[in-house]
């Protein structure tokens, strides 16, 4: 893992991705780590035209962008001192538009190993109708994602939940996951949630983490069948019960109307977890 990006919008939840992000340095070699800032441009309705059909924003609108932009560029010169270090090397941009867009360019670009994003989560209208910007990352980034809404150690990072039902054979995503593991030099709690929808026994669960088991040769492994109303309840509550550090899941990558219908149990669980969670998106 050579290259970090870390959209970085000044909030405390940014900066603990951030921390997260450096502090991961020390446990790897020759890591680039890029802070990403995006000024989102107001609305066409905060815009003025000119004779060629653009929209421009409006002259307090230009003098409120040039300053941002200056006080941003201030705020980056100033980390860009106190992050330089030996093990790593620390990057800023500043761009110009949409949020999504602009970090989803920006991925392509950096073509990142991994994206560190903070959370604040999203509920109510705002979760069923657009979600957040992070679970729109987390749906479709290439690379893994972590999310953090906390301040995160990662030499803490001792237990983590990899929640699956384990009827596919994924094999990047198991070299991803195995990866995370000793990065973190961590156990793994591998468990499937039993729920009244799609109830089945003990014996059929546990013969399917077995196989993935034997099949990656994973190692540090204890086999979990946890009982709840609902798959992202019950990740969350049997994290919350082992005390987990991380939670680690793969997103099917939906958009548009198919996640509408179907969302993703992940991107639930990236909204309403307290813990750090890692996800991957599967082909």
């Amino acid at each position: 893992m050579n290259k970090v990006l870390v959209p970085f919008d000044f909030s405390e939840q940014a900066q603990n991705a951030l921390d997260l992000s450096i502090n991961l340095s020390n446990k790897l070699t020759k890591v680039e780590i890029t802070a990403l800032h995006v000024i989102e441009v107001p609305s066409i309705a905060g815009m003025g035209t000119m004779g060629g059909g653009e929209m421009v924003p409006d002259y307090e609108n230009q003098m409120f962008f040039i300053e941002l932009m200056d006080r941003r560029k201030a705020q980056f010169k100033e980390m860009e001192s106190k992050y330089s270090g030996n093990n790593y090397t620390f990057k800023t941009k500043i761009v110009l538009g949409n949020a999504f867009k602009s970090i989803s360019s920006a991925i392509l670009e950096e073509d990142p190993d991994l994206i560190v994003m903070g959370s604040k989560g999203s509920s109510g209208m705002e979760e069923v109708l657009i979600g957040s910007n992070t679970e729109k990352i987390v749906r479709t980034a290439h690379c893994p994602v972590v999310t953090v809404k906390a301040p995160t150690d990662p030499a803490a990072i001792k237990k983590i939940v990899f929640a699956s039902d384990f009827r596919e054979d994924q094999d990047e995503l198991a070299n991803q996951l195995i990866a995370l593991q000793k990065l973190f030099d961590a156990d793994l709690y591998l468990v499937i949630i039993n729920t009244p929808g799609s109830f089945e026994t003990t014996r059929e669960s546990a013969v399917r983490i077995k196989r993935f088991v034997n099949k990656y040769s994973i190692v540090h492994a204890i086999a979990e069948i946890y009982n709840s109303y609902s798959e992202e309840a019950g990740i969350v509550e049997f994290a919350g019960d082992i005390n987990a550090d991380m939670i680690a899941m793969a997103t099917h990558g939906r958009t548009g109307l198919a996640h509408l219908f179907t969302g993703s149990i992940a991107e639930d669980v990236v909204n309403h977890a307290k813990r750090p969670v890692w996800t991957f998106k599967t082909k």
